[in-house]
């Protein structure tokens, strides 16, 4: 008898919480879009059938931080506080008011030393193919940016320490290339940073390998500041912005705005620099992808290279030449391919003279011509009143780019930006608390700002489902009223 009433006033209950949460509830529509089910798949080899005692349901624990990022809730003890009082977040996490919600240290302690980024990533992938399953997701063209987020560290817990610098990915291809071109113009090889040959002239011998001027010493170091309480988050300085310790996260969505991957790097890498690790993810995950679109700061030599080689075609805006202010232009040096040489705005010849390090061919003027030169001032302040051009071994990768900015609808994809990228990051920040993070460490943030993207990805789906049946009803009840009519 005692048992029967329970299950009565349970079945009340029950019905009682169903009807308290809006029929147009946002975690209605989310609980229709996706089975929560998937997950048991995600963590079944991090349970123990056997031993231990009972744990809480794994899909239970994603659910409630799934509520922390949609609601931008700022932590998880805040989040544990939250669904034990709000009628809402109980349905959807399967509480009934009467049943005790989990812990606030349960639900920390999973997230920090169970669900590994692996299962984050694959819980992030899932939600995605789903997205991309029902036809929303529209890999042709990606929209590609970094924003920052403020690393849980003071500025004033700070040490200096001097570090190798980051060889770059293309470091050797560029190298090489250099090389063949410093044969081409019959100049020695330069060496790589452990003092090889780099070249194609290895069976060339130097008098004095001690006394060589292209052999090149271990890498060089520079001093960067580093954190004592986060030593992987960097210092981020720009503009008016305050400085500060922070993490960048390169992302990447579709025209959308569904978040398609990202990676994040230390505050003080920048964009350009943080490119490949995103673009080699993009690129081996979508194979659909044809369009790069990004902003000024990814447009160099090396990005521009690598995507027109890849067979995609990358879109960037127009970028002001560098130089100093009352000096005349870089663009006012016209470059002639046939004879090699540079003629500045005098219409004097600047000769080769070698292909440096960094990839640029140098031309040089002679002293004695520019001495006399009426424009001097604005061309150079040298002391020797030579003038050095540099133009860079991948120009024409840059050139190409500039004849894609020009293409018909080019500009029109560009000016998307706004509506995808920017507005994905201008969401996480507002709407969902992505300005600064609690957590600390590369492998933890990354979890973080992952689980936020996916609880993102997610809401958009949901409301994009529930649109489009709005819109089949409509057109439904459209169809039978003319029908009758008839």
């Amino acid at each position: 008898m005692l048992e029967k009433k329970s299950k009565e006033m349970s079945q009340l209950e029950m019905i009682s919480i169903e009807e308290f949460v809006p029929k147009d509830h946002l975690l209605r529509k989310i609980s229709k879009a996706v089975d929560f089910d998937k997950i048991y798949d995600f963590v079944e080899n991090l349970y123990c059938l056997d031993n231990g005692r009972p744990g809480v349901d794994p899909v239970v624990l994603f659910k409630m931080v799934l509520i922390q990022h949609l609601y931008g809730i700022p932590s998880l003890r805040k989040t544990a506080e939250e669904v034990k009082m709000n009628i809402a977040y109980r349905w959807f996490c399967g509480y009934l008011l009467n049943e005790q919600t989990p812990h606030f240290s349960t639900l920390s302690r999973n997230f920090k030393h169970r669900f590994n980024e692996e299962v984050v990533e694959e819980i992030f992938f899932w939600i995605l193919s789903e997205i991309n399953g029902a036809g929303y997701l529209s890999p042709e063209a990606v929209f590609i940016d970094g924003t920052h987020i403020k690393a849980n560290a003071n500025m004033k817990k700070a040490v200096k320490k001097a570090v190798p610098e980051a060889a770059k990915v293309y470091e050797e291809q560029l190298l090489k290339e250099i090389n063949e071109d410093r044969e081409k113009h019959e100049k020695k090889p330069l060496k790589d940073k452990n003092g090889k040959d780099g070249g194609n002239r290895s069976d060339k011998k130097t008098e004095n390998p001690t006394d060589d001027p292209t052999k090149v010493e271990n890498a060089k170091a520079k001093e960067v500041t580093v954190s004592t309480t986060d030593p992987e988050c960097g210092v981020f300085h720009k503009g008016e912005h305050k400085k500060c310790f922070a993490y960048a996260a390169q992302t990447a969505c579709d025209k959308h705005g569904y978040i398609m991957d990202f990676t994040l790097n230390p505050g003080n890498v920048h964009d350009s620099v943080a490119f490949d690790g995103l673009y080699d993810k993009l690129t081996e995950r979508f194979k659909k992808i044809k369009y790069a679109v990004m902003d000024s700061a990814y447009k160099t030599p090396w990005i521009a290279k690598k995507v027109i080689d890849d067979g995609r075609i990358p879109v960037l805006p127009y970028k002001r030449p560098m130089g100093k202010d009352g000096f005349f232009r870089p663009y006012e040096y016209v470059l002639d391919e046939y004879y090699n040489c540079v003629i500045c705005p005098q219409n004097k010849v600047l000769n080769y003279s070698t292909t440096n390090r960094e990839g640029n061919r140098e031309y040089k003027s002679k002293g004695y011509i520019c001495k006399d030169c009426p424009n001097r001032a604005k061309c150079t302040d040298n002391a020797k009143c030579e003038k050095t051009v540099t133009k860079h071994i991948w120009l024409d990768y840059l050139e190409q780019v500039e004849d894609i900015r020009h293409t018909a609808g080019m500009k029109e994809l560009y000016d998307k930006r706004k509506e995808t990228i920017e507005r994905v990051f201008a969401d996480a920040k507002e709407k969902h608390s992505m300005r600064f993070t609690y957590f600390r460490g590369l492998s933890q943030v990354s979890k973080w700002v992952r689980l936020k993207f996916a609880a993102m990805n997610l809401k958009k789906y949901a409301m994009h489902r529930r649109n489009r049946g709005v819109f089949t009803c409509f057109f439904a009840a459209f169809d039978r009223y003319w029908l009758f009519a008839a």
